[in-house]
């Protein structure tokens, strides 16, 4: 028998919704804090820049219980994506457990001797202390925003000039008449860059360490590219962790061919976007830096490089100086408007130092059985932390994961001791194997998404999670179907 618990839910974006649905259905009383004023997470309309839309199409940026409405265009807009998450959390219940505008402040082990934790909540009105069964950390990658300080700034700042983070780019009449200068790679830089021009900047220029490779919606013009980066086939290409002896003498007899696929891909790649014109051929081969850092490519942004309404510069910033930033290569680019997408900080500042060392290595690596737990952290795990091309998707399952884990009903409930095995393990993997796959503090499951997927269903007791033979090995994950995959794990509620 299961008794039920208090669950602390920490965060109400994607990942938290999920763990509170999860572990609510399975009859746990729960509690979801969020600092926000609002649920959505990055999805939150205060946190979201203009023109922002999903990189994944909604298929498969959707909870296996809960299609996106059929109105929705493929790539759906910020607003549509945060409208579809508060319609999931009201029609689930989930608003009634929201506590907004409440942070963790800090936490320790129950002073009672009863397993589970203590939570200072801060709120308006103070800070209090509660106890719960079970915390479920649902914070996620892009939490806090990473800065960048240089000197000069203050100069900068005294003449007029603004620093700003992605996240707080709000109003796209700021670029209007005025020179501003993107800091970043990522997809926010490239889409706030174009926006930039498109709102009537004077001059935009994107600031980047090295070109990278970019992928389009539709690779060829034609090809979704879902129907390449999203299948069984082309994740069997990239040698994964465990491999046996004959799966990796496979792999090496298969190579000319995989060789083959890659450099068909690139050649399609630089003469779609016209990468020579605008020279930002990337040096790295596409193969070897595939993981959640890759990019969606904007529509019109290489267009824009192409023609000289985005100037690329490659470095970093090195300072200010007057109303100029000057790179680290010595280049020097007249701003009134810096806009720092240089991502968030990773990272769980509530656990106490003793647990943190637990979770994360000194090279910032985590310690996570199936990126969701820890056996050295009880009562606690996380959701959001699996990071993919299908988010959504990821955080359900995991979800689903922890709850049975938590409850000790997963049909493949692991030990302490074979969780830290599997954690070396894959740790290796991630260090020495495949670096790629070290992005995020080694939180990022792509481009191996269907082998996490087999093993949380596996895991959970799922049966029949392989689908449609050699053909399904050319489809895209299916929400409906692992929701189907859902039910025929053993179920179970838990009763006072």
């Amino acid at each position: 028998m299961v008794s039920p618990k208090h669950v602390c839910v920490i965060g109400a974006g994607v990942s938290g919704l999920a763990a509170a649905k999860a572990f609510s259905s399975h009859g746990h009383r729960v509690t979801i804090v969020e600092r926000s004023a609002d649920l959505g997470g990055v999805w939150e309309p205060a946190r979201s820049y203009p023109e922002v839309q999903t990189q994944s199409p909604k298929e498969l940026y959707r909870y296996t219980d809960r299609a996106m409405p059929d109105t929705y265009p493929e790539w759906p807009t910020g607003p549509q994506v945060h409208a579809y998450l508060a319609d999931y959390a009201k029609s689930f219940g989930l608003d009634r457990m929201l506590r907004l505008n409440t942070a963790v402040a800090d936490m320790a082990r129950r002073a009672d001797g009863k397993p589970g934790w203590t939570l200072a909540l801060s709120n308006k009105d103070g800070t209090t202390n509660e106890d719960f069964d079970f915390v479920a950390v649902c914070t996620g990658q892009f939490n806090e925003p990473r800065e960048l300080h240089c000197p000069g700034e203050d100069g900068f700042l005294a003449q007029g000039g603004q620093i700003l983070h992605s996240s707080t780019y709000g109003d796209p009449t700021l670029a209007k008449g005025r020179r501003v200068v993107v800091l970043g790679g990522s997809k926010s830089a490239t889409d706030i860059a174009v926006n930039a021009v498109k709102s009537g900047a004077r001059e935009v220029t994107i600031v980047m360490r090295e070109p990278v490779w970019r992928i389009p919606y539709f690779i060829g013009g034609l090809v979704n590219f879902k129907r390449i980066l999203y299948i069984r086939a082309q994740e069997e290409m990239f040698p994964g962790w465990g491999a046996s002896s004959m799966a990796r003498l496979a792999h090496r007899i298969a190579a000319p061919l995989i060789w083959a696929n890659w450099r068909g891909l690139e050649s399609l790649l630089k003469a779609q976007l016209k990468l020579n014109r605008c020279k930002m051929v990337p040096k790295e081969r596409i193969e070897d830096g595939v993981n959640c850092s890759v990019p969606i490519a904007t529509p019109d942004f290489y267009p824009m490089v192409a023609d000289g309404r985005i100037k690329a510069v490659f470095g970093s910033f090195d300072h200010f100086e007057g109303d100029s930033i000057v790179m680290s290569g010595g280049e020097r680019v007249a701003a009134d408007v810096a806009v720092l997408a240089i991502g968030y900080k990773l990272g769980v500042p509530f656990l106490p130092a003793a647990y943190r060392q637990k979770l994360v290595d000194a090279d910032g690596q985590y310690r996570l059985y199936r990126l969701i737990a820890n056996p050295d952290l009880p009562e606690m795990g996380f959701v959001g932390f699996n990071s993919s091309f299908c988010t959504v998707l990821c955080a359900d399952l995991a979800a689903n994961w922890l709850v049975r884990y938590a409850d000790g009903q997963l049909a493949n409930q692991p030990t302490a001791q074979a969780m830290r095995n599997n954690v070396e393990m894959m740790l290796h993997f991630k260090r020495v194997e495949r670096p790629a796959a070290g992005v995020y503090g080694g939180l990022c499951v792509a481009p191996y998404h269907y082998r996490h997927f087999d093993e949380l269903m596996a895991d959970i007791g799922a049966k029949n999670q392989k689908r449609g033979g050699l053909a399904g090995h050319f489809q895209p994950p299916d929400a409906d179907a692992y929701a189907k995959f859902l039910a025929t794990a053993p179920d179970y509620r838990a009763t006072a």
